[in-house]
Order: structure tokens, then sequence, then C-alpha cells
């Protein structure tokens, strides 16, 4: 479905919801893409389940190094702390923003939407996400919904959202139809 597509993984260096990057990655890789895990440092990023420690998985290249224009889609797990790092790093947020601006499709769960928030581009979109982030997507102009997956194609790019890790089956196929297309 994306064969010989390269897809951007952007996390902080730490507080990233572990299943929320290795399902999608998984599904991106036996869909024929070639995942690459994009953060502010290089090394390691430390995974979490939930608040405890999970793995550590090497970082492939920094927001120094790469452009959005070196990708064809972008996804942005969730976690609490990771999108919440990540909206504060100007870097991080130009490369997000530059998926929409470049017309290419970008999917986000749980927390994700939070540095698209900061990227101000969800305006007039409708996303879903952890229930937390209703009135912050709302004070920034999108519709929130509360359902598994939600697919905005109103925009020059398609976004995918989802909530929670529960919703990962559905997330990760609409990621696949989406980033297909």
């Amino acid at each position: 479905m994306i064969q010989g597509k390269t897809i951007a993984f952007l996390v902080a260096p730490e507080g990233v919801e572990q299943v929320e990057l290795t399902e999608p990655w998984k599904a991106v890789q036996q869909a024929g893409g070639t995942p690459r895990l994009i953060s502010t440092d290089p090394g390691t990023i430390q995974a979490f389940h939930h608040l405890d420690k999970a793995e550590s998985f090497p970082v492939d290249a920094t927001l120094d190094q790469v452009s959005a224009s070196d990708f064809d889609a972008l996804i942005l797990p969730g976690g609490v702390a990771n999108p919440d790092m990540l909206r504060t790093e100007p870097k991080a947020v130009e490369f997000a923003k530059a998926f929409f601006d470049q017309g290419k499709p970008v999917a986000a769960i749980c927390h994700g939407p939070w540095t698209l928030v900061e990227a101000d581009v969800v305006r007039g979109r409708t996303l879903t996400s952890w229930p937390s982030l209703k009135t912050d997507l709302r004070n920034a102009g999108a519709t929130w919904v509360d359902q598994e997956v939600q697919i905005d194609s109103d925009g020059r790019n398609t976004l995918v959202t989802s909530r929670k890790p529960d919703d990962l089956k559905a997330f990760c196929q609409a990621v696949l139809d989406a980033f297909g297309g």
C-alpha cells in the first residue's frame, strides 16, 4: 500500500507512549514503507508505558538533518510528555507545519495533536484526540469529535487522528489508507 514511501515519526527524546510508536511503525513496515525516527536530539529516545519507562529506540535523524520534503508523510505518536516537549521546540513545530504546507498526509494519536495546535494547522479541521485536548483543539479552531478514528480531508492534506492506544488497530488501518493514496 505504501511501498517505497518514507514516513517520519517525530518524537521527543523522552515521553513517547511506546505502543503508539511501535504499532504504527510495524504497520508502515509491513505495508512496504520505510519508517524513520526523527527527534530533537541524536542518540536514543526513551519510550514509556504510561508513566513507567519502557524501551529505548535509536534516532535515525535529528530535526537539524532533515526537512518535510525528505518524507512522504508524518506520524505524531502520543504520550503526555512527548508532544508537550515537541510543542515548545520551534524546529519540531516548523517540521510538522511543513507537512501541511506541502499537502502531505499527517497522522496523530492521543496527545499528538498538541504539536499541531502549536503549529496553527488545525483551524477548520475535524479531529479526535485524548479527551483532555478537546478544549485546546476547539480553542485553536478545530472541531473535536469523540470517535475511534477521524479522517479529515477538508484541508490541503489528509489528517488522521485517534484517541488512545485502544484505537490503534483502526488508526493504523486509516494511516495506511491515507498514506497509500
